[in-house]
């Protein structure tokens, strides 16, 4: 069958009794929308994230688009994030009406340059007096926090709200506190192929605001006020499905677990290619990775194309994120934006690519990656 780029397989035979017997009930009570696994999901991941509301919904674009929505952002403001990302983290600002301000990445984190950030905060002032800066969206990339101290303290500094895009890094740490916990609101997508995945289309929000969270329930089902036929504001339909959180229930259970054995199998990468002449992940001192991603550095393009060839030739898949960052895409080209506008996320973006990662990467399997690099 081959290496697996992300094992959902092994993790099923697990769980498979719990998710079974879970998704059942849900057939069995027949609530598919806003049952009652979604509150006991919402109880469980508020807990685990260390946070006093937890608020699920229909993906993590939805997460964003409601934190959006609940913070007043939309025509006539701003809101600064990396170019180095998905789509989904800048779509989410342009589909409010405001406008997505980019700060180039650290080369060694791939994370907002927070050096960068307040000089980017200052050019937009006075390239921009039309935009009135309202947040910051810091990208937690690969499952790795941001630099969050001088992030939130340039925001506080300013009058910005923080939305943590948290779509790879949930169960993340920085300096001991999840990275759900920081912000005004953090938001995380369970799409399958995520460090929590459920089996379809998942995200969730997270606060400490009981005025954010009111705010953001009644965003989530179309603006409603005390009951579904009263609508105080305009809204969304945003929910995340039942059987999604039946399945996501096993799933956080083991979740702990499976966080310390993505950083053992972190751990033997390291190891197995410090003589690879690639460029390997770093961890800063206080943070915890989920490693969503094991995203490693060639020296060029044109190495990258023959590593890459090389090792599906010896039955190893890769994956590149992203060739293409979010300055660059035609989507946005009416904010006038050129090669050269974001060099690291550009020199980045031309070398990066994946490798399998898993909690359940077998030994075996990562040797035959790290003897295929290193060879």
């Amino acid at each position: 069958m081959g290496i697996p780029f992300i094992d959902l397989k092994t993790q099923y035979a697990r769980i498979q009794e719990q998710v079974n017997r879970n998704i059942q009930n849900v057939l069995e009570h027949g609530q598919y929308i806003m049952g009652p696994e979604i509150r006991e999901f919402e109880a469980k991941a508020a807990a685990f994230a260390g946070t006093k509301h937890a608020l699920s919904c229909g993906s993590g674009t939805d997460a964003l688009v409601l934190a959006l929505m609940a913070l007043g952002i939309g025509p006539g403001d701003a809101v600064l994030t990396t170019p180095f990302t998905f789509m989904a983290t800048a779509e989410t600002i342009a589909l409010v009406g405001a406008v997505p301000v980019f700060v180039d990445i650290d080369p060694a984190t791939y994370n907002m340059d927070s050096d960068k950030l307040a000089a980017a905060l200052a050019g937009l002032k006075a390239s921009r007096p039309d935009l009135t800066p309202k947040a910051v969206m810091p990208v937690d990339l690969f499952g790795l926090a941001c630099d969050y101290d001088r992030i939130l303290d340039i925001a506080k500094s300013n009058g910005l709200k923080v939305i943590v895009d948290g779509a790879q890094s949930f169960g993340a740490e920085y300096n001991g506190t999840k990275t759900a916990a920081l912000g005004d609101v953090a938001c995380t997508s369970f799409f399958p192929a995520k460090p929590l995945g459920c089996y379809g289309d998942g995200g969730a929000c997270f606060t400490d605001s009981d005025e954010i969270q009111a705010l953001m329930v009644s965003l989530r089902v179309h603006g409603q006020g005390t009951d579904k036929y009263e609508n105080v504001r305009i809204g969304m339909n945003g929910r995340m499905d039942t059987i999604q959180a039946a399945v996501l229930l096993p799933k956080l259970e083991i979740f702990p677990e499976e966080i310390r054995l993505r950083n053992e199998v972190a751990a033997r990468y390291a190891e197995g290619l410090k003589n690879s002449g690639l460029v390997l992940p770093v961890v800063p001192e206080g943070c915890v990775s989920v490693w969503a991603q094991y995203s490693v550095l060639a020296g060029s393009g044109e190495e990258r194309t023959a590593i890459q060839a090389r090792l599906k030739e010896a039955g190893v898949p890769t994956a590149i994120y992203y060739p293409k960052p979010l300055h660059l895409q035609t989507a946005f080209a009416n904010l006038g934006h050129k090669p050269g506008d974001m060099p690291v996320s550009e020199a980045v973006g031309e070398r990066i690519f994946s490798l399998p990662m898993s909690p359940y990467l077998a030994e075996a399997d990562q040797q035959t990656i790290c003897a295929a690099l290193c060879g």
